[in-house]
């Protein structure tokens, strides 16, 4: 069985290192601790049972915390940014026209309506969130007029 072991956790090391999406790792650390409770005589349900706990743990413990650290490189975008921010209308949000457009951040957006109802222009207004490429907007206040 020590042979078994070690084939095996050969076998998932290079699976994990081929695929590097953290899906065999916790595999070799099983496949290790059983490797260790054969060349220390443990029977073979013992072994296997051993092999399945290590490799659980080690994944329910580690998992969550090696996530973390592989996505400290994504940032928001700037469209994330938008959300929640004020915006001032620039050409009238309707729709069922399929027209309008916000300014946000010195950006221009296409922008609908979030309720449905028509927006006029200079209009202020809160980017709710985005649904493709269009911001997603809701009347803070009427539309200033001169």
């Amino acid at each position: 069985m020590i042979a078994v072991w070690l084939a095996a956790a050969a076998v998932f090391l290079i699976v994990e290192a081929v695929t590097t999406a953290m899906s065999s790792i916790w595999f070799v650390a099983g496949s290790l601790a059983a490797l260790a409770a054969a060349a220390l005589g443990a029977p073979i349900w013992a072994q296997a049972l051993l092999f399945v706990t290590v490799s659980g743990l080690c994944f329910a413990l580690l998992y969550p915390r090696l996530k973390d650290l592989l996505r400290k490189d994504r940032h928001p975008t700037n469209a994330d940014m938008v959300i929640g921010q004020e915006c001032v209308v620039t050409q009238r949000v309707d729709n069922l026209a399929g027209t309008g457009a916000v300014t946000v951040g010195g950006r221009t957006w296409t922008a609908r309506s979030a309720d449905g109802q028509p927006i006029e222009p200079g209009a202020v207004v809160t980017a709710v969130s985005i649904q493709g490429v269009k911001l997603m907007v809701s009347p803070v206040r009427e539309a200033v007029r001169s």
